[in-house]
């Protein structure tokens, strides 16, 4: 082959693996992100119905990431020794029952138990998709098909505010069950028939990949491959190093502010729309879907342009600082319907895109045996973001009757984060992608015990 006829079949390739992976992995995280902004939209009447205070739902809320946080790294660690597919349909089943089980919530504790065992249980899908990736495509593409993947974060809320408003009012009643029961139901248990559809499709890496050609899967293997005596120079994390590395903190303290960003929005852009005058659930969540169709589209351009140029840290600061400024606005014009969409479009942009070039940057620096324990550890500190963030919300909204307050500290930790990521974050390999017919960038991870 000459080399326009050897990129031509990478990209052929490359395609291939993409068509067969990420429609699926879209998918479940998309029903994963679903459970977890689902709780947004049922406070509208959830709160009401069962006597909660903003407090009680703001705990509830928040306490799902104390699960979650516990169990990262032993599911990660777990699956580096018995694989993805089993790790996937093991968290997929589980998480899709306590989700439905939300439906039947009549206590404050029942609310805790039930959120905090759903944390334990789905803790580990979103770094070890990511970690998955990181067998199947090299790191010029990395953020490309990252950001296809986080896009199911803007189809969960494009899709889920709608379909939630439509459950909560149109199901209200059947059976002897509230809305917000079914929209729980609904929305949880599908979660469980992908889990079982996960072990049957999806396969470890590449070498297991019979819908791969003897020639595509050497290609797939070459390219990650080739990386180990062309990054010589960087050295290979095991768990161990992992866990005394600076780098990994930054990134941990980086997703830390980004994800009290995301579960601001995810869990208070309901109630924001609201206060702007809107009354019922189904034009809350049909309103609910402008932000993440907005984000939806700065997502996939600012991730096009960053793997055009290679360049991530000024990216994802710049995008960061925008998502702060939004959700400070958002805060001060929940009386003007128009005004409160434009800043919750922004903060939800500004605070969406850049998530997949923090994993770039994150898995472009951890290499080697420990990749996996090493992202879920970035994962595991950067996920109490999202119990701290309803906490302080809910506390000052209580305290002041007034969102401004709370909206404005997460703001700041968003400003303190985009700081993080251009002066502290680690540099990423900066060259330009060429294509694969040229040597490679992805670390192959060897999940060997």
């Amino acid at each position: 082959m000459n080399q326009t006829q050897t990129s031509d079949f990478a990209e052929r390739t490359y395609r291939k693996v993409t068509l067969r992976l990420i429609p699926f992995l879209f998918l479940c995280y998309t029903f994963a992100f679903l459970d977890r902004i689902n709780i947004g939209i049922a406070q509208l009447e959830m709160k009401h119905d069962v006597g909660f205070s903003d407090m009680t739902y703001s705990i509830g809320a928040g306490i799902f990431f104390l699960g979650y946080v516990l169990m990262e790294v032993p599911s990660n660690l777990l699956l580096a020794r018995i694989g993805v597919k089993r790790t996937f349909s093991r968290i997929m089943i589980v998480w899709g029952i306590l989700a439905a089980a939300t439906a039947f919530v009549t206590l404050p504790t029942h609310l805790y138990v039930v959120r905090f065992l759903l944390g334990l249980a789905e803790a580990g899908l979103y770094p070890g998709v990511i970690f998955y990736l990181t067998r199947w495509y090299p790191v010029e593409r990395r953020a490309k098909v990252i950001a296809i993947f986080t896009c199911s974060t803007g189809i969960a809320g494009l899709l889920g505010g709608p379909m939630s408003g439509l459950l909560m009012t149109y199901l209200s009643g059947a059976a002897g069950l509230h809305g917000w029961q079914w929209m729980f139901i609904v929305q949880g248990l599908p979660a469980s028939v992908l889990g079982i559809a996960a072990f049957f499709y999806l396969q470890d890496g590449p070498q297991e990949a019979a819908w791969l050609t003897a020639q595509e899967k050497q290609l797939v293997l070459d390219n990650l491959k080739r990386t180990s005596s062309a990054s010589a120079a960087h050295a290979e994390h095991t768990f161990g190093r992992a866990l005394v590395d600076p780098g990994v903190y930054v990134m941990a303290f980086v997703w830390f502010t980004q994800i009290a960003g995301v579960f601001a929005i995810g869990f208070w852009l309901p109630q924001l729309i609201k206060s702007a005058g809107v009354g019922t659930p189904l034009a809350v969540g049909s309103y609910s879907a402008i932000p993440y169709f907005v984000s939806w589209i700065a997502l996939i351009l600012m991730n096009r342009h960053s793997d055009r140029t290679m360049e991530r840290r000024w990216h994802c600061g710049i995008t960061m600082l925008c998502g702060a400024a939004g959700l400070l606005a958002a805060g001060f014009v929940g009386g003007n319907l128009v005004l409160s969409l434009v800043a919750l479009s922004i903060a939800t942009a500004g605070i969406l895109a850049p998530n997949p070039l923090i994993w770039a940057i994150s898995t472009d620096h951890l290499r080697g045996r420990g990749a996996a324990g090493g992202v879920a550890l970035v994962n595991c500190l950067g996920m109490l973001g999202g119990f701290f963030s309803p906490m302080i919300i809910g506390s000052i909204k209580t305290l002041t009757n007034s969102m401004a307050g709370g909206l404005g500290a997460i703001s700041l930790l968003m400003v303190a984060g985009s700081v993080a990521v251009v002066v502290l974050a680690p540099r990423t390999s900066g060259r330009t992608a060429q294509g694969d017919a040229e040597i490679g960038q992805g670390e192959p991870v060897n999940v060997a015990p």
